[in-house]
């Protein structure tokens, strides 16, 4: 792995991320310090006739289509551009443009009618309607997680049956130690869009099934699998799944808490007259992300903490650190990732431990069994 070659491409990565969130944070302020959010909410209300339709409609097109249009150049440079010219991806322009009018639809979509709740809740309990909306996003998210697998993916993803009957018997074998139970497992065809290889245990309840990556499958061998696949059973085995989605619903409480303190502020300024006002919204948005933004680095702290313990499991689990430390290799080449980022850059950025402190943890739990 050419480490100054994964060095500047994450580099890049971070910056067209910065810069992606940069530029939509600054369309909500020139929306509210232009007084364009007003406007568009006078707009909006002409052209529905409805007390609700206002709101969709407002959101819809003027916040959540815009924001889309104005954050496409840098979600291009990223998504196709950057990942081509470090050859990870093989995905045409044509291609990445249906994916992302298809991401954006949803998105849409989905906003338009969690601003409708949020609107309505405002009007509903003035005192306590972050602590209501809350607790909705939370069910929502709970359910995106469940359907995710038999509904979202597919839409994008092509997902069959594995037709490896060696390898799903060892899958089987896995999923009943790991108290998993039976579970489906299907081959995720990834390759043709990119050559980044991935293995999940996705889904809740009944939807759970395991995807692996037809790029997992190509090249690595079945030890490298089973423990790829451990680790990601390990998350099962622990509740990983459940505690980042408590994590994600305090965040989500934070975040419309502070919302609430924020439009009550605002109220009489950027052309929004009460707290119910639509015209408000960008201040839901931009304090929502502010909240989020501020926990990024408690959250990959928690989430390292979960990668290393899974890491630990899935060597106990398997008792093959030499097919472990060849797969993390690998899948360090097919991800280009970076096997020793600045600490500044763990502790702020990175949702798992570097490579070569997995590595090292992997010899010396192999040290310490002999």
């Amino acid at each position: 792995m050419n480490e100054d070659k994964a060095s500047r491409y994450h580099r890049l990565r971070r910056r067209a991320s910065a810069s992606g969130a940069v530029v939509a944070a600054a369309w909500m302020l020139l929306l509210l310090a232009t007084g364009w959010s007003a406007v568009f909410r006078d707009v909006a209300g002409r052209a529905a006739g409805y007390a609700f339709l206002p709101t969709v409609l407002y959101y819809a097109v003027f916040v959540a289509v815009l924001t889309e249009v104005v954050q496409a150049p840098v979600a291009f440079y990223q998504g196709v551009i950057l990942e081509r010219r470090y050859g990870l991806s093989g995905q045409t322009a044509a291609r990445w443009w249906v994916d992302r009018l298809k991401v954006g639809g949803i998105a849409v979509g989905l906003t338009a009618v969690c601003a409708l709740v949020v609107w309505s809740l405002l009007r509903w309990s003035p005192a306590y309607w972050w602590l209501a909306a809350s607790l909705c996003f939370a069910a929502v998210l709970v359910c995106l997680v469940q359907i995710g697998p038999v509904l979202l993916l597919p839409a994008f993803y092509t997902l069959k049956p594995l037709r490896r009957p060696e390898l799903g018997l060892r899958i089987a074998q896995l999923a009943e130690r790991a108290g998993a139970g039976a579970v489906d497992v299907f081959e995720w065809q990834l390759g043709s869009q990119e050559r980044k290889a991935n293995a999940v245990l996705a889904g809740l309840g009944r939807t759970r099934r395991v995807l692996l990556s037809d790029t997992l499958l190509a090249e690595h061998s079945d030890d490298e699998i089973e423990v790829v696949l451990a680790h990601e059973l390990a998350h099962h085995a622990h509740h990983d799944i459940w505690k980042a989605i408590a994590l994600d619903a305090t965040l989500i409480v934070l975040g419309f808490y502070v919302a609430d303190l924020v439009l009550r502020a605002s109220v009489g300024h950027f052309g929004v007259t009460s707290l119910d006002d639509i015209a408000g919204f960008p201040l839901l948005v931009l304090a929502g992300g502010a909240v989020s933004l501020a926990l990024v680095p408690l959250a990959n702290a928690m989430s390292r903490a979960h990668e290393r313990r899974a890491d630990r499991y899935a060597l106990a689990m398997t008792g093959k650190p030499e097919a472990f430390i060849s797969a993390m290799r690998r899948l360090a080449s097919q991800h280009l990732a970076e096997e020793r980022p600045s600490k500044l850059v763990e502790l702020l950025l990175c949702s798992h431990p570097p490579v070569a402190a997995r590595l090292e943890a992997a010899r010396a739990w192999e040290a310490g069994r002999r």
